[in-house]
């Protein structure tokens, strides 16, 4: 049998919590136990595109945490923000296939003229767009106007043809697994890159995973829908699609997501309180 390669890929955005924590677990862990394959490793990546956001202090945290936790990962790291040409390269192979186009539009615009998908758990605003006529979309380039690159469902849908009948995704819960059709579509015309980073979360990670050879993801269920947007572009790129997990998140007190922000639940903040290991453990496992 093949490798089991995951990943375990958090945002240096804010210290890690206890639903990082666990997650961190379920990605280790199954790389640990790789049940039917010869070996298993769970990768660290650092998703560090978000340059207003992430921070040095942020970075240095997840690997404290790990470290604490008992983890360990081959080195080096990858770090997103250090393939940002990389990832334009991907972009522009979207690009010269006619599968995006140049967005000007402010988030106001996009907003009025959004429709909200009510068939997804938590509904999003779906936009349709288009290019801008070539004269004005010089125009507005020669202005220096703010612009995101946006994926064209209806292109993708045409330049796929037959095959965007047959975009699955393999969904493994509780040693069983389930083929789930994809429908990319429901989420409309996705930023794939914007001006200034020229890639997004959606780009990075499907180029992340084939480049690091990634065959099992295993991430929150929180992360499950955007799942159909990533086996489309694997399609597009020609890229394999991984076996995916979602497992279920950790729930605070009030039956809420742990958030970065509340910084009492933190892995450092808990740790400076002096809080055990086995504490932290005894946690996850009431929550």
């Amino acid at each position: 049998m093949s490798d089991f390669i995951t990943r375990f890929a958090p945002s240096p955005t804010g210290y890690l919590h206890l639903g990082h924590a666990y997650s961190a677990y379920c990605a280790f862990n199954a790389a640990q136990t790789h049940t039917g394959f010869e070996t298993g490793t769970c990768l660290l990546r650092i998703e560090d595109t978000d340059l207003t956001r992430c921070r040095p202090e942020y970075e240095q945290g997840i690997y404290n945490d790990l470290e604490w936790l008992g983890f360990q990962w081959p080195m080096p790291v990858r770090r997103q923000s250090r393939h940002l040409d990389f990832y334009r390269e991907g972009l522009k192979k979207l690009e010269q296939k006619g599968l995006i186009y140049r967005c000007f539009k402010t988030r106001r615009e996009v907003a009025e003229q959004s429709a909200f998908a009510p068939h997804l758990d938590d509904p999003v605003p779906v936009f349709i767009g288009e290019a801008l006529p070539p004269s004005l979309e010089r125009q507005a380039l020669e202005d220096g106007k703010m612009f995101s690159w946006r994926l064209s469902m209806q292109a993708c849908q045409h330049y796929l043809g037959d095959e965007w009948d047959r975009l699955f995704f393999i969904e493994s819960s509780n040693g069983s697994n389930e083929t789930i059709r994809a429908n990319p579509e429901k989420f409309g015309d996705v930023i794939v890159a914007r001006k200034d980073t020229g890639t997004s979360y959606h780009m990075a990670v499907v180029m992340d995973d084939y480049t690091q050879n990634i065959n099992h993801i295993i991430r929150g269920q929180d992360l499950f829908e955007v799942t159909h947007i990533h086996v489309l572009l694997q399609k597009l790129f020609g890229f394999p699609t991984p076996v995916y997990h979602h497992h279920p998140l950790l729930l605070d007190e009030n039956g809420k997501r742990f958030a970065k922000r509340d910084k009492a639940k933190t892995l450092k903040s808990m740790r400076d309180a002096g809080v055990s290991l086995k504490q932290v453990h005894m946690m996850m496992k009431d929550y």
